[in-house]
């Protein structure tokens, strides 16, 4: 778990039951979902065993450690997990070293909620290695706090990730929103107590009780988020 900024302590959003918002980061603020999978294929293939497509939606969301060995298993590929993350976060960190597109409506969102001193944290799969690189394009300045898949004893699906968020900002989980595009980071979060934001990204997600789906991040903001959780005197 590491701090980008000083983590601030238990405050609510302007007097709003609203304590802090976690975000994920590939496929919910940058649009990258679709660059691991083009990594993945491109290192198998250069392996001699060509990926199926159907396999996306297993790999999609999860820990690199879950998605990495289902494919080895899948392909019976001669390679090891520690050497094949390498080679994964190596072609991805080539990839967004080339481009990095951000998801309709990130910048606005971030920029709003900094605006606002809404307590704000990263929570993703991805390694350190990987987030790094990704938040000098979105700005550490926007997060009082980042959690990495490579920093927690279990990672998505998992909640441990968004607890620890939540006590590192000082906040209760179920005053917390989180924004997520897949099942694997829905579960997470939902399994942590936390109010969810949908943005499905590869696959669907369905409504359900504390989970609200939308199209897309331009559908979200403070007012939007302040509006999920009810008022906890």
């Amino acid at each position: 778990m590491t701090s980008t900024v000083p983590a601030l302590g238990t405050r609510t959003a302007e007097g709003s039951a609203l304590q802090a918002v976690l975000l994920d980061m590939d496929g919910t603020l940058v649009d990258t979902e679709g660059f691991w999978w083009d990594v993945e294929k491109e290192v198998f293939a250069s392996l001699g065993h060509p990926l199926d497509d159907s396999w996306r939606h297993v790999v999609v969301g999860g820990p690199m450690t879950r998605s990495a060995g289902f494919l080895i298993e899948a392909t019976g590929a001669d390679i090891s997990l520690a050497e094949l993350s390498v080679l994964l976060n190596d072609g991805f960190e080539e990839r967004i070293g080339r481009a990095l597109p951000l998801m309709p409506g990130a910048a606005r969102l971030l920029a709003e909620l900094s605006e606002h001193e809404v307590p704000t944290a990263l929570v993703s799969a991805s390694h350190r290695r990987i987030i790094d690189r990704v938040l000098a394009s979105l700005g550490r300045h926007h997060f009082a706090l980042t959690i990495a898949g490579d920093e927690v004893p279990r990672t998505k699906p998992h909640p441990d990730p968004y607890l620890a968020a939540a006590a590192g900002l000082g906040v209760d989980p179920a005053r917390c929103a989180v924004v997520e595009d897949t099942a694997t980071g829905v579960a997470a979060a939902e399994a942590a107590g936390c109010h969810v934001v949908a943005v499905p990204s590869v696959a669907p997600i369905t409504p359900a009780a504390r989970r609200t789906v939308v199209r897309s991040l331009e559908e979200v903001d403070l007012t939007f988020l302040r509006g999920l959780i009810a008022y906890v005197g």
